[in-house]
Formats: structure tokens, C-alpha cells, sequence
């Protein structure tokens, strides 16, 4: 697969998953097409109200979201914090050693960033997050209640299965900045997940000193 970045290109032409369908020891881990896109119509069908869709983000959808939106604004979930759970042996790591990319575990609070789609582009452009986000069925499609100054609006994110194979559970710190600081695969290296997010998080304002105690540990490890 080329290059290290996820791109919309590479989501609707499929090789992405491609590539994965032609690793024996990967196949397993891909969710099916008709699974999918069951999902993607549970999840719009349980949509609160019609009209344009709100998607929160909170780790590289921060800072690349490869689908179309109209409008972006800074916001606040309540209920859940962001985690490094989830191993990825696809796109930073590998079978051998696998990285580590966020999820949503319960409790607590999140800011990131949400993203409006219109309303004519929800069913294309949902399409693709889903070809993106859910290839394995690591997360649950999750409508949340996304506080925006003075707006609270209905938008989807995307909550950690504890049930799918690739969820790591609680590790210690130490043990993600391990897996954190040398895992690499086609898409990067796993710390520059990590780096790029504390760095956009700073950007828009927001500090999440959990993270940056990570990204520390993960410098420390590296020399």
C-alpha cells in the first residue's frame, strides 16, 4: 500500500482494503462489506432528526478526516475520554509489533472537534467515514450530545468495542509508550499519530495533558 496517509482517495478506491484482503494474517479482522453498511443505516436510522449530521472527533479525524463537511467547530462530549485501546497491526504497527490509536472508553469528558456534513452529502460522505473508521468493527457508532459554546447538538462518534479482538484494554502508560514509540506500518509510525494529534489539539486550543504526558514518555523512550 503507498504512502503513510489515509486519504479519500484511498478510501473509495479500495486499496486499503486491498491491501489487507491480501495479508493472510489481517483478512480476518476485516468487518464485511454488508456488515458494514448495516451499521452505517442502524446508525443514520437512529439519527434524531433529519437534516445536516454532526460527526465528533477527537484523534486524526482531528486533523485528517478524508471526508467533505461544511462547517468545523471545536466541542466537548460528556461520558466519555479518549484512550490509547485499541492496537492497530494495519496501519502503524504490524502483527509482529503492534502500535496503539485511540478509542472512546466511558467516563469523564472529551473536547475535539466536530464536523457538520450537509445534509445532500450525509449518505455519500458517511459512506466513506465508515470505509475509514469501521473496516473492522473496532468502534460503536455512537450518537452523543456535542457541546459548542453556547449549541448542543446531536453528532456520531465512534466508541471503543470491548467486545472486537483488537481492543487492549487497560495497559499501563509504560506499555503504551513502548508499543507507541516503535511501532511503524504502511501508513507511519505509530508516535507520529500520536504527535500529530497532541499537535492539532494545541492549535485549536486544547490541551489534554493526558496525551502529553504520553507523547513525553514516548520521546523518552526514543532517546
Amino acid at each position: 500500500m503507498k504512502d503513510s496517509i489515509l486519504t479519500r482517495e484511498a478510501l473509495l478506491d479500495g486499496s486499503i482494503r486491498d491491501y489487507i484482503l491480501h495479508n493472510p494474517e489481517l483478512r480476518r479482522l476485516i468487518l464485511p462489506d454488508e456488515e458494514r453498511i448495516a451499521s452505517l443505516r442502524a446508525t443514520l436510522d437512529g439519527r434524531p432528526a433529519k437534516g445536516d449530521v454532526w460527526v465528533f472527533g477527537y484523534g486524526s479525524l482531528i486533523w485528517n478526516p478524508a471526508f467533505h463537511f461544511v462547517e468545523k467547530r471545536t466541542a466537548r462530549i460528556h461520558g466519555y475520554h479518549r484512550r490509547f485501546c485499541l492496537w492497530t497491526q494495519l496501519g502503524r504497527g504490524s502483527a509482529e509489533n503492534p502500535g496503539l490509536v485511540l478509542g472512546l472508553e466511558r467516563g469523564g469528558a472529551c473536547r475535539g472537534v466536530m464536523f457538520r456534513i450537509a445534509e445532500e452529502a450525509v449518505e455519500t460522505e458517511l459512506d466513506i467515514l465508515w470505509r475509514r473508521e469501521m473496516f473492522t468493527g473496532a468502534y460503536c457508532p455512537t450518537w452523543v450530545s456535542a457541546r459548542s459554546g453556547g449549541d448542543s447538538v446531536p453528532a456520531i462518534t465512534f466508541v471503543i468495542n470491548r467486545e472486537n479482538d483488537r481492543y487492549a484494554g487497560r495497559l499501563s502508560d509504560d506499555t503504551a509508550a513502548r508499543h507507541i514509540a516503535t511501532a511503524a506500518g504502511p501508513m507511519g509510525a505509530c508516535c507520529e499519530y500520536l504527535f500529530e494529534t497532541v499537535r492539532h489539539l494545541a492549535e485549536l486550543g486544547i490541551r489534554d495533558r493526558g496525551l502529553e504526558a504520553m507523547a513525553g514518555k514516548v520521546r523518552a523512550q526514543q532517546g
